[in-house]
C-alpha cells in the first residue's frame, strides 16, 4: 500500500480550505473512509459513539482529504485507518466541519496548540447540553462562533443559565431558537433580560418566530430599556390585547434604538400636557410612520415655532391639537416660510388665529391628508371630553374615566352644554354628576332633545324633574318609546287594570315582553288595544 505521510502536512491548505470545488468521491469510498474515522475517533480517541459516529458522517472535506493522502488505495478503510494510527490529526478539524462551519470559517479558530478534542475541557460536554435541549448539531458551530467561552463552562454552569431562562415561563424551544441566533445571550450577561422581554411579549401575544423576525443580525440591543418601556405602555393604559396589536403593527416602537425613540416621545407629550389616556389612545391609533421619524418631525414643528417667538401657552396649545398632523409629515423650514415676505411677527399672529393653516405648511402626500385630518380632530375631540369629565368630578387616567371616554359621543363643549341644560331645568350640579355617573349616555342626546323629554316628563306625564335623580335613563330612551309605554301604562290605569304608582323606570326600562305579560294582558282586551296604540309608534 502506497501511503503518502507527508502530504498530511498540508491538510490545511487543500481545495476544500480555498473554495474550490473537489472532485466528488464516490458512496462506497466515502463510505470506507467514515468506517476509518468512526473506528479512530471512538476506539483510539475514546470519544462517545454517537459524536464519533456524527463527525464522522459529517466532515466531508476532511474526509475528501483523508482519501487523497492514501492515494486511493483499493483498500480505503485499511489506507486511512494504518493513516490516522501513524499520523496525528487535528481532531478540531472534522469536529468544526461536522457542526457546520465551513474551511474557511474554522481554520482560524483551530488551536495552536491542541489536537485533541478531549484537552479542550468543556467542549463536549457543553455540546451535549446543547444537543440535549434542542439546538441541532449543525447548528451548534453558530453558537461557537458566537459565544466561544460558552463552551468553556465548567461542569453545570451552562444548565444552571438555561434553567434560569425557564424559569421565566419560557419553553425549551424557543429558547433554543433564541440562542442559535443570539449565542452571545449566554455570555454577556443580559440573556435573563432578553427572555424576560420575549415572555412578556408572549404574554400579549406576540410570539417568538415574531420577535426573531424584526430583530437585527448582529445588532445590539438595550434588553432593560425595551422590557422597561413594555411595562410603561403597560402603565399608561394599553392592555395587553391592545399593546400587541400596536406592537405587531409597529414593531419599531419597541425595536428601533431599543425603544428610546419612544421615550424620547412619550417626554415630549408629557411636557406638553398629555395625560395617559390621551398617550395610550395615541400609540393605539398610531400613524403609519417610524417612531424615529414621528419625533423628529415633532421636533422640526417645535423648532418653527421657536423660531418665530411663539410664547409657551400657545405653543402647547398648537402642538396638543395638531399633533398626528405635525408628527405624520414634516413642515416647511422657517426660514421657507419667511421668505414669502411674511414676518415673524405676523406668521405668529396667523398661527395663534388660525392653527389649521399649519395644513398648507405640511410637506405631505394628499392620500394622506384626510386621514391625518380626521386623527388630529378625533385628538382635540377626546381632550375636551376629558376636560370636561374631569370638571364634574372624574378622576383623570381612572378606570371610570376611560369608561365614560368610551360612551361619550361629542366635542367637550358639546357636553358641557348638555350637562348645563340639565341643570338649568332646575337639578343641582352634584345631583347632574351622579346621574352622568350612573347612565353617562344620557349626554349623547343634543341640549335640544334633552328639553323636550324634560318637558313631556313635567307637562304630560306630571312628574318633578327630580324624578331622573332616580331614573338618569329616561333621557336616554326615544320618545316614540316613552309616549308609546306611557299611553298604554295610562289606558291601564283609566281602567284599573293596574295600580297608578308604577315607578317610571318600571314603565319605561323593562322589555317589552315583560310589559306585556305583567301589565298588558291584566285587562281583557289588553294585548288589542296595546297593538292599535303600537302602530300609532315607531318604537326604538
Amino acid at each position: 500500500m502506497d501511503v503518502n505521510f507527508n502530504q498530511i502536512e498540508d491538510i490545511d491548505n487543500s481545495s476544500c480550505n480555498n473554495g474550490e470545488a473537489m472532485p466528488r468521491i464516490s458512496r462506497s469510498t466515502q463510505k470506507e473512509a467514515q468506517g476509518a474515522l468512526l473506528d479512530y475517533l471512538h476506539s483510539t480517541r475514546n470519544i462517545p459513539f454517537l459524536d464519533a459516529q456524527y463527525v464522522s458522517e459529517n466532515s466531508p472535506c476532511f474526509l475528501r482529504k483523508l482519501v487523497d493522502n492514501v492515494n486511493n488505495e483499493p483498500d480505503i478503510r485499511r489506507g486511512v485507518a494504518r493513516f490516522l494510527q501513524f499520523r496525528t490529526i487535528n481532531e478540531f478539524e472534522p469536529f468544526f466541519e461536522s457542526i457546520g462551519l465551513e474551511p474557511c470559517e474554522f481554520v482560524p479558530l483551530l488551536p495552536g496548540d491542541l489536537m485533541f478534542l478531549s484537552d479542550e475541557d468543556g467542549l463536549l460536554d457543553n455540546c451535549h447540553v446543547l444537543y440535549d435541549y434542542g439546538v441541532s448539531r449543525g447548528s451548534i458551530g453558530r453558537v461557537y462562533m458566537g459565544a466561544r467561552e460558552v463552551f468553556r463552562y465548567g461542569s453545570g454552569v451552562l444548565v444552571s443559565k438555561l434553567r434560569d431562562f425557564e424559569e421565566l415561563g419560557l419553553s425549551k424551544s424557543v429558547i433554543a431558537k433564541a440562542i442559535i441566533y443570539h449565542p452571545s445571550l449566554l455570555i454577556d450577561g443580559v440573556g435573563k433580560e432578553f427572555f424576560k422581554v420575549v415572555s412578556r411579549l408572549q404574554f400579549i401575544g406576540c410570539e417568538y418566530d415574531w420577535v426573531e423576525q424584526h430583530l437585527l443580525e448582529n445588532a445590539s440591543y438595550n434588553w432593560i430599556q425595551i422590557f422597561e418601556l413594555l411595562q410603561l405602555l403597560n402603565d399608561i393604559g394599553c392592555e395587553n390585547k391592545e399593546l400587541g396589536y400596536l406592537l405587531r403593527r409597529h414593531p419599531e416602537i419597541l425595536f428601533n434604538t431599543s425603544g428610546r425613540s419612544t421615550f424620547s416621545l412619550i417626554g415630549f407629550l408629557i411636557k406638553f400636557g398629555f395625560t395617559k389616556n390621551d398617550i395610550c389612545w395615541l400609540f393605539l391609533h398610531f400613524p403609519q410612520v417610524k417612531v424615529e421619524k414621528f419625533v423628529w418631525n415633532l421636533g422640526r414643528a417645535f423648532e418653527l415655532l421657536f423660531v418665530i417667538h411663539m410664547d409657551a401657552l400657545n405653543v402647547g396649545i398648537i402642538i396638543r391639537k395638531n399633533f398626528m398632523l405635525l408628527g405624520s409629515r414634516s413642515v416647511k423650514k422657517a426660514k421657507t416660510l419667511l421668505n414669502l415676505n411674511i414676518g415673524k411677527k405676523r406668521l405668529c399672529e396667523t398661527l395663534i388665529k388660525n392653527p389649521l393653516v399649519l395644513k398648507n405648511w405640511v410637506l405631505r402626500e394628499k392620500s394622506e391628508q384626510l386621514h391625518v385630518t380626521r386623527l388630529t380632530t378625533t385628538l382635540h375631540s377626546r381632550m375636551g371630553r376629558i376636560r370636561f369629565l374631569s370638571s364634574i368630578g372624574f378622576t383623570e387616567d381612572s378606570k371610570e374615566m376611560e369608561k365614560a371616554l368610551k360612551v361619550f359621543r361629542g366635542k367637550g363643549e358639546e357636553l358641557r352644554e348638555r350637562f348645563d341644560c340639565l341643570v338649568k331645568a332646575g337639578l343641582g350640579e352634584e345631583d347632574v354628576e351622579q346621574m352622568i355617573k350612573a347612565c353617562p349616555k344620557i349626554l349623547n342626546q343634543t341640549k335640544e332633545v334633552i328639553e323636550t323629554k324634560i318637558r313631556y316628563l313635567v307637562n304630560d306625564l306630571g312628574y318633578p324633574v327630580s324624578s331622573l335623580m332616580s331614573f338618569p335613563g329616561y333621557i336616554a330612551y326615544t320618545m316614540d318609546r316613552v309616549k308609546l309605554r306611557c299611553s298604554m301604562y295610562k289606558w291601564l290605569v283609566n281602567q284599573n287594570a293596574v295600580r297608578p304608582t308604577l315607578r317610571l323606570s318600571t314603565i319605561i326600562g323593562c322589555t317589552e315582553s315583560y310589559f306585556e305579560e305583567k301589565y298588558v294582558s291584566k285587562h281583557p282586551k289588553g294585548l288589542v288595544v296595546w297593538q292599535e296604540v303600537k302602530k300609532t309608534f315607531s318604537v326604538k
